[in-house]
C-alpha cells in the first residue's frame, strides 16, 4: 500500500507536539535548528531522541560537535522558533543564551533545557533519529509552544 505523502503530513498534523530548539557549541560558533521530533526514551540511563533532516545543514555541524542541548520553548517563543527553522543566518543575533556545563546554548526564555551528550544516530528514511545520553537539564515557569496542524499556539489549563 503506498501512502500519499501530503495525507500522511495531513494525518499526523493532528497530533500536538512541543517545539524545541536543538542547539551546540562548534569552533566557528554557535549553532541550532529548530525540532519538533523530540522525545523522552529512558529513564534508567536518562536519555532522549531528537529526528534530523537529512537535508539540515546544522545538523553534521552538531553531530561533529558530539554534544548538544534541547531548547523546550515557551508560549512567548514562536518568533525565535520560526529563525532558528531557517537556513543560511545568523540565528544567534541578538539571541540572549549561556552555556551549559558542556558548552552548548541554552537559550534565555526557554521552558526547559536538556544538556546531552550524542550517544548514537540511526538513519530512518530522511532523518536520523539521534540519541543523547542527558548530562544535565533544568526548567523555569511558564507554558508550552505547541504546533498543531501546521499552526502554532499554546496550552489552556
Amino acid at each position: 500500500m503506498s501512502i500519499d505523502g501530503s495525507e500522511f503530513r495531513e494525518v499526523l498534523g493532528h497530533f500536538a507536539t512541543g517545539i524545541t530548539i536543538v542547539t551546540s557549541s562548534t569552533e566557528s560558533g554557535p549553532v541550532g535548528f529548530t525540532c519538533q521530533a523530540f522525545s523522552a526514551l529512558s529513564l534508567d540511563p536518562p536519555l532522549i531522541i531528537i529526528a534530523a533532516s537529512n537535508n539540515s545543514s546544522t545538523w553534521p555541524k552538531i553531530a561533529a560537535a558530539g554534544s548538544f542541548c534541547v531548547n523546550i520553548l515557551g508560549s512567548s517563543q514562536e518568533a525565535l522558533c520560526r529563525s532558528f527553522a531557517v537556513s543560511g543566518s545568523d540565528k544567534f543575533a541578538g539571541v540572549g543564551w549561556k552555556p551549559t556545563a558542556s558548552g552548548d546554548p541554552r537559550l534565555e526564555g526557554s521552558l526547559a533545557w536538556i544538556d546531552c551528550s550524542l550517544e548514537s544516530i540511526t538513519g530512518a528514511g530522511d532523518h536520523e533519529l539521534v540519541v543523547g545520553g542527558v548530562r544535565d537539564l533544568g526548567t523555569s515557569e511558564g507554558t508550552p509552544l505547541l504546533y498543531y496542524r501546521s499552526g502554532f499556539g499554546g496550552f489552556a489549563s
